[in-house]
């Protein structure tokens, strides 16, 4: 059995992941149906799959305490469930509680996960890792959780930057907190 890989991701309406400014996390936008709807998505087991720099986001983060979305339960929670960082660069321990190093291709270590697994994979961030995975046809499903805001000017980390042309099945979607559109979609490259 081949376990299913997910790759999560949030988004501004305008495609990047992140935004400079005083926007913060969630863009200031999360409210309590999204938290607690993400606190249920980390409910079950599964295995978290990050590429280092993610995961160096992650921990400096933590570390620093700047940003207080990183202590939100879903977060905590996440930060618990086993993980494969791929990388190439880092070397365990790791400073997270269940998380072991691959080094090689990501393309060839989620192959490898994914036919090895007993539960399913998801990764949450990990842009460029996730771009090659999807092109690669590894990427199962596609969840976009859609924040209420363009970042024009401050916005950073364009999601889908360089990556193939894909044909998307809409498989899920909901609405959260009144303004925030999760989607979820299965993925197959374009022609």
């Amino acid at each position: 059995m081949t376990a299913t890989y997910t790759f999560d991701v949030f988004t501004s309406l305008d495609g990047f992941g992140a935004a400079g400014g005083d926007w913060g996390g969630y863009w200031g936008k999360q409210g309590p149906e999204l938290l607690d709807h993400r606190l249920a998505l980390y409910d079950q087991d599964q295995r978290m799959v990050f590429g280092a720099t993610t995961y160096r986001i992650f921990t400096e983060l933590l570390a620093s305490g700047e940003d207080k979305a990183v202590f939100d339960p879903w977060v905590t929670r996440m930060r618990n469930l086993p993980a494969t960082v791929v990388s190439s660069t880092l070397r365990g321990p790791l400073d997270w509680p269940d998380a072991t190093v691959a080094s090689g291709d990501a393309v060839d270590v989620v192959a490898r996960l994914k036919e090895e697994s007993e539960v399913p994979l998801r990764s949450h961030g990990s842009l460029s890792m996730n771009r090659a995975l999807m092109a690669a046809g590894l990427v199962d499903r596609v969840q976009v959780t859609v924040f209420p805001v363009i970042t024009g000017r401050t916005g950073a980390d364009p999601i889908f930057r360089g990556a193939a042309d894909f044909d998307l099945e809409l498989l899920e979607t909901r609405t959260l907190d009144g303004r925030m559109q999760e989607l979820v979609y299965r993925p197959a490259l374009h022609g």
